[in-house]
């Protein structure tokens, strides 16, 4: 798969059904980040759709071909950001008013809140609550990256949620 963006259609040392297999569970995993983002099933295949074209138009920023999933889903996760601030949606798919009130924060300052809330956490909390939420990681991926059994990916972030909750 270290090949999979070249303009040859035919990677070294991988079938094709194989290499078929590998773009199908990509291309899922890129819907559900965009879905998690702009919670529209249209939007979401729009999203992944404007991604790929990305990926393919800036294929040699990728460094590291083991990375290409959590680049992948970055790159989406940046689409449906556009696509919401386009259509002047919040991360989570529902509208927000254009003009905002003086009761509402505003971005700016929700963004600065948010930071310094993941920044009162330890470095390996933080990792994992970006993870699940920004990157839209699974948990068994995260796992995978931080070389640590699911139960304790899953129970982190139970308890760094629960810690978020009672600080704000």
């Amino acid at each position: 798969m270290d090949k999979w963006l070249s303009q040859s259609h035919d990677p070294k040392g991988m079938e094709l059904e194989q290499y078929e297999v590998l773009l199908r569970d990509l291309y899922n995993q890129m819907i559900r980040v965009a879905y998690s983002k702009v919670r529209n099933k249209s939007d979401a295949h729009d999203v992944v759709q404007e991604a790929w074209v990305r990926m393919l138009s800036k294929r040699e920023t990728l460094r590291e071909q083991n990375k290409l999933c959590a680049w992948a889903k970055t790159i989406t996760a940046n689409v449906a950001y556009n696509v919401n601030r386009y259509y002047g949606r919040s991360s989570d798919g529902w509208f927000e008013p254009q003009e905002p009130s003086s009761s509402l924060r505003t971005e700016a300052e929700l963004m600065l809140e948010i930071s310094e809330l993941l920044g009162a956490l330890d470095p390996r909390s933080r990792t994992m609550m970006l993870y699940k939420f920004y990157y839209g990681f699974k948990d068994q991926e995260i796992a995978d990256a931080m070389n640590m059994p699911v139960g304790t990916v899953k129970a982190r972030i139970h308890r760094s949620r629960e810690r978020l909750k009672h600080w704000t």
